[in-house]
C-alpha cells in the first residue's frame, strides 16, 4: 500500500477535483494511504518540517503546492517522488500539474469574437504563470482579430483585502474602459472581483461589461450576481494522470518524468456573458428578449414584436450585428442551452429536451451533431466532470 502525502488547497474546487482523480485512480490500483497536510506546513513551518514528516511517515511520493524557493533543492535530495502544482510558476526539479493556459485565453477570446465584441480586456497578475499565459493567448487572438486588449494587473492577490467592495483602482478601470467591453478574468475569483466592483459603479452585466472566468467554480460562479460564464477544466483527468505518474514513479526509478495538462474543455454560459455586443439600441432590444427568453420556444415573430422596426430592417440590422440570421441565432442559442444543461444536470438527455420544448428528438439530434460533431449522449460522456 503506498502512503502518499497532499499538500493541496481542498477549499477551492480545483484542489477538489484533483482530489477526485487521484482518488479514482487509487481505488483502482491500489489501495493507497493518503494524508492531507494542512497548508500550515507549507506557510508557517519550514520545508525541513515537511521533510522529516514524510520521512517519519515513511511516505512513499508527494502531491503538493510548494513555493518556488531556493530550499526545494532539500526536498530534491530525498529522492521521494514529488509531483508538485504550479500554483506560482513551473518547476524544473520536479513533475507539473499544469495545463494549456495559453490555448485557454485563445478560447476565451474567441468566444467573446464570435459574439461580436470590437472591445477587449484582460484582468489577471504577470508573476504568476497560469494567469500570465492566459492574457497572452487571449491577447495573441485578439490582436489576430484586428483589435487591442486592455490590462489591469495588481501587483499580488489580496485575497485577504476586501477592496474591490468599495472605490479601488479596479472600479476606477472599468468606468473608464470602452463599452460595450469583454472582460476575461484569469480565474473566477477575480471575475466575481470584477462584477462585485461593476455593481458599485453601477455598471450594467453583461449589457456595458462581459465577464468570463475560468476553473467553472461553481459556488464562485453562482455566488456572483449576475452569475459568471466560466471555462471548464479537465481537472479530474489531470489528477488521475497525476496519480498514474505518481506510481511509475515509485516502481520505476529510471521513469522520466514528464508533466500533467490539464485542458480546458468547454467554456459553460451564464448571465455574465449571455448577450451579444451592439450599440444599436434596436438589435440589443432584440438581443435581450432572445436571452431572456430562449427558453420559451420563442421565434422571430416574438422577436418582432419586442422592436419598433420592420421584419427586414430586424432580419439586416441583426446580420449586421452577430453576422447570424434571427431564426438561426435562436436556434443556435437553444442548442448552446441544451448543451450547457446537459453537462450541468443529472437528468436524461430527453427530459431535458423536453423541459427546454424539444419535441422533434431526430430534429434535434440532427442540429446537435451539427454543431458539435457528436451526438449529446457523446457529448455528456466526453466533457463529464
Amino acid at each position: 500500500m503506498y502512503k502518499i502525502i497532499l499538500l493541496i488547497d481542498f477549499t477551492e474546487d480545483y484542489g477538489k477535483s484533483l482530489l477526485k482523480g487521484v482518488t479514482k485512480y487509487s481505488k483502482e490500483k491500489g489501495p493507497w494511504m493518503f494524508c492531507r497536510m494542512p497548508l500550515q506546513y507549507r506557510e508557517d513551518l519550514s520545508m525541513d518540517h515537511v521533510i522529516q514528516f514524510a520521512k517519519d511517515w515513511k511516505a512513499d511520493g508527494i502531491i503538493a503546492q510548494f513555493y518556488n524557493h531556493a530550499d526545494i533543492k532539500k526536498l530534491v535530495e530525498t529522492k521521494i517522488p514529488v509531483i508538485v502544482e504550479d500554483f506560482k510558476e513551473r518547476f524544473e526539479e520536479f513533475p507539473n500539474i499544469t495545463g494549456g493556459y495559453f490555448e485557454t485565453g485563445q478560447m476565451g477570446a474567441k468566444y467573446f469574437i464570435n459574439k461580436g465584441y470590437k472591445n477587449f480586456a484582460f484582468y489577471g497578475f504577470d508573476n504568476i504563470v497560469w494567469s500570465r499565459e492566459r492574457a497572452e493567448g487571449f491577447e495573441d487572438s485578439v490582436k489576430k482579430h484586428g483589435e487591442k486588449v486592455h490590462f489591469f494587473s495588481p501587483k499580488k492577490i489580496a485575497s485577504r483585502e476586501l477592496w474591490f467592495y468599495k472605490p479601488s483602482a479596479l472600479s476606477k478601470w472599468l468606468t473608464k474602459l470602452p463599452k460595450p467591453i469583454a472582460i476575461m478574468a484569469c480565474d473566477d475569483e477575480r471575475a466575481q472581483n470584477i462584477t462585485e466592483a461593476c455593481k458599485h459603479s453601477k455598471i450594467k452585466i453583461p449589457e456595458e461589461v462581459a465577464v468570463l472566468g475560468v476553473d467553472n467554480d461553481e459556488l464562485t460562479c453562482n455566488l456572483s450576481d449576475p452569475p459568471l460564464s466560466s471555462i471548464g477544466l479537465d481537472t479530474e483527468q489531470g489528477g488521475y494522470e497525476a496519480a498514474k505518474l505518481m506510481r511509475q514513479l515509485i516502481e520505476h526509478k529510471d521513469q522520466k518524468p514528464y508533466d500533467i495538462i490539464v485542458n480546458a474543455t468547454t467554456i459553460i454560459t451564464r448571465q455574465s456573458t449571455d448577450i451579444c455586443a451592439t450599440t444599436d439600441k434596436q438589435i440589443a432590444k432584440a438581443l435581450n428578449f432572445i436571452h431572456q427568453n430562449i427558453e420559451n420556444n420563442i421565434n422571430v415573430e416574438d422577436v418582432l414584436k419586442t422592436v419598433s422596426i420592420s421584419r427586414r430592417a430586424l432580419e439586416k440590422r441583426f446580420l449586421e450585428v452577430t453576422d447570424s440570421a434571427v431564426y438561426k441565432y435562436i436556434c443556435l442559442l437553444r442548442i448552446r442551452k441544451f448543451s450547457d444543461r446537459i453537462l450541468e444536470s443529472e437528468k436524461s438527455i430527453y427530459e431535458i429536451a423536453i423541459e427546454l420544448g424539444y419535441n422533434d428528438n431526430k430534429n434535434l439530434s440532427r442540429l446537435f451533431k451539427q454543431i458539435h460533431g457528436c451526438t449529446p449522449l457523446q457529448y455528456r460522456k466526453a466533457n463529464a466532470k
